[in-house]
Formats: structure tokens, sequence, C-alpha cells
């Protein structure tokens, strides 16, 4: 995807630039309504200017920014896929695998959601 090519050119470990790829392909494929966009400089996708879910690197982790409340909705499953949380991210570690149905039901929760929303934010 080339909106964000120099996001990734960014992480310096090219096992990191290919996790972070795959994922923000796999939603960008999967969910062709939502807009790929770079805002904060991270990675976001939206929908009717609404913030759906977003993406940031560290250095032992990525996060998966899907807002406190889903966090909240989904907790059992993320402490189940073994991902740490903050209020508003779900960390995950480098060498962990995509819990790609846990992200499709967040995804289609905040969708749903938010559908009516014309703010930014919740």
């Amino acid at each position: 995807m080339t909106i964000f090519e120099d996001y990734l050119a960014t992480l310096e470990k090219s096992e990191q630039r290919e996790k972070m790829a795959t994922l923000l392909t796999w939603i960008a494929q999967h969910y062709p309504d939502l807009t790929p966009v770079i805002k904060w400089k991270q990675p976001m996708f939206i929908e009717h200017g609404t913030y759906i879910i977003g993406l940031s690197a560290s250095k032992h982790h990525f996060s998966l920014s899907p807002e406190a409340k889903t966090i909240r909705l989904f907790e059992d499953e993320i402490k189940a896929a073994d991902y740490e949380t903050t209020i508003n991210t779900i960390k995950i570690k480098w060498t962990q695998p995509l819990d790609y149905e846990l992200f499709k039901k967040m995804i289609d929760y905040n969708r749903t959601d938010k559908k009516e929303m014309t703010q930014f934010w919740r």
C-alpha cells in the first residue's frame, strides 16, 4: 500500500516492516470501504471521517488501537490471545502471532458502533 510505504520505511527491522505491512494489507483487503490515512505519524483506517483503527510501532511491540470502549468489550478475547493492554491500546509483541479473527471482530464492532458518528474519536 503506497500510502503507508514511508511509514513502513521508518521501521528498522525487516521482520517488523513485514509484519506491519501484512496487517495493514489484510485490513485494506478485508475492508476496502475504509480509508487508509496517516495521522499523527501513524497508519490508521477511517470511515466517513471517523476513526476505526490505528497502529503504531515500538521497539519490542506494536500497538493496535481500536479505542478504549472496544478494548473493554473484547478484554477477555484480548487476554486469551496473550496480548497486553493499556486503556487505549493493545500491545502485540513482534514475535506473537496475529489474531485476525479478533481484529475482524473489533473492526466490525467499531464500524457498526460508529456508523452514525460524525466526529473523529468516540
